[in-house]
């Protein structure tokens, strides 16, 4: 049962996914939830009521046979991608012109247990500030990315907070929404993970787009929970669609006027 549920969720099909209530994956990522989640040296951390491990919310990892591999000219050395999220990506990096490109990408979770325990002498409490747990980061969705910032400001390294100070950084954050991406873990947020302005997911800009449904029922609770900032505009809510009432143009005769003056046909008794 081990993330069973987030694992099934990231490998529905799209027709599947539109059909499930979102309000349901809540409790039922809960009952699929371990009581403790696996880190190194086969030491556990306590995982809390809501699922969270050091404040990171569980996800399955995406179906291989989901990702595809961006061009070279959108990224910085190799990454795969669900290949619903290329496309976006491709007008992001073209309207930025070049000075955003994909960083890191999926990560599986096996891959994700190596980059979170290569620092084994660190507390896992420490080292989840800036990595999260195997199985519970939202790059093994295949939906989620790091971005990477060029020119370079002050040789400010990748992945770092001095980012944000670049005009790149602040083109994306004005403009990722209109492509479908969100910052998952604003400063100050809620969920209480560490600030990262250059970790985005995308949920595409519209719930029409081709596998948006599927990214937003996958990470409906934590947009839910843990708003992104900027975030992609909640699908609107239709209370009811009302036909208007018909019109009978027929049903009373036009006035008779004579030199301007008008009056009401007489109504035929029948």
């Amino acid at each position: 049962m081990r993330h069973a549920l987030a694992i099934a969720a990231s490998s529905w099909p799209e027709g599947a996914m539109r059909r499930v209530p979102v309000l349901l994956l809540a409790p039922l990522l809960a009952l699929a939830v371990p009581a403790q989640a696996q880190l190194c040296d086969n030491s556990n951390a306590q995982v809390s009521a809501d699922g969270r491990a050091f404040g990171h919310l569980p996800y399955g990892d995406a179906p291989p046979g989901d990702l595809v591999a961006v061009p070279p000219e959108l990224a910085v050395g190799p990454c795969v991608l669900r290949r619903e999220v290329v496309p976006d990506l491709a007008r992001l990096v073209a309207a930025a012109g070049g000075q955003i490109r994909a960083l890191s990408c999926h990560r599986s979770i096996s891959y994700q247990q190596a980059v979170f325990c290569r620092e084994a002498q660190t507390g896992a409490g420490e080292r989840a500030l800036s990595v999260a747990p195997p199985g519970h980061s939202e790059h093994a969705t295949g939906y989620a990315l790091d971005f990477a910032f060029r020119p370079r400001v002050n040789d400010c390294p990748d992945a770092e907070a001095c980012g944000a100070a670049t005009p790149a950084f602040r083109w994306l954050m004005a403009n990722a929404a209109r492509y479908g991406f969100e910052m998952s873990f604003p400063a100050g947020n809620r969920q209480h993970v560490k600030w990262e302005p250059w970790h985005w997911r995308w949920v595409g800009a519209s719930a029409a787009t081709p596998g948006a449904a599927r990214a937003r029922a996958l990470f409906a609770r934590a947009r839910a929970t843990f708003p992104a900032v900027p975030a992609v505009t909640p699908d609107p809510i239709v209370i009811a669609r009302v036909s208007p009432p018909p019109v009978y143009l027929g049903a009373y005769a036009p006035p008779e006027c004579r030199k301007g003056k008008c009056r009401l046909p007489k109504v035929k008794r029948r």
